[in-house]
């Protein structure tokens, strides 16, 4: 299955490629669309954190749409390799930062490579079985990593309700049994 970076200065640059059968799921081209449709204000200079990277695909759609840095995570060793492996190929490794860690414990070590609430925009896509958007808001609340202003994009199934005191719900969009909600600080 062939990625295309969709926007931006590597608008048409083809990711590498990812087998029908490898275990990374890819965000659908017309979602990730939308999504970068909808953020395309806040992406000149910000500072974006890609939760469950996989091939990098939207972490790569920010840099290519004006984001200066993005600090793609996945717990994969194989996503960590694969997200490399883009950024090589697209020659923008400088612009990034790859962390293999397991965000379902907790954020708090992201301190450790950023400053207290760094983050512009921060994308989670995890896989629909795990239902974890709740647990990870928790964790981006408790890590203090989001600034003031900042915005959360979060991917999950239609069967998973996103329920939060720590940040207020602003848009939530519908894609077939995908829903994608946006988040700010309460």
């Amino acid at each position: 299955m062939s990625i295309t970076i969709i926007g931006g200065e590597l608008s048409g640059q083809l990711l590498l490629p990812v087998d029908k059968n490898h275990p990374l799921r890819p965000i659908l081209a017309r979602i990730k669309k939308s999504i970068f449709d909808i953020i395309r204000l806040k992406l000149d200079g910000a500072v974006f954190l890609d939760l469950f990277a996989g091939t990098g695909s939207v972490g790569i759609e920010a840099i290519s749409r004006g984001a200066s840095q993005v600090v793609f995570v996945d717990t994969a060793l194989l996503a960590v390799k694969m997200v490399e492996k883009n950024l090589q190929k697209l020659k923008i490794m400088h612009k990034a930062k790859i962390c293999q860690r397991d965000v379902l414990f907790g954020l708090g070590w992201l301190k450790n490579i950023t400053r207290e609430n760094y983050f512009d925009i921060v994308f989670m896509g995890p896989p629909y079985k795990l239902y974890c958007v709740n647990k990870l808001l928790t964790h981006l609340k408790e890590a203090n990593v989001l600034k003031a202003d900042g915005l959360i994009v979060a991917q999950h199934h239609q069967t998973e309700k996103v329920e939060t005191t720590d940040f207020r719900i602003v848009r939530t969009e519908k894609y077939g049994d995908t829903i994608v909600t946006f988040l700010k600080n309460v």
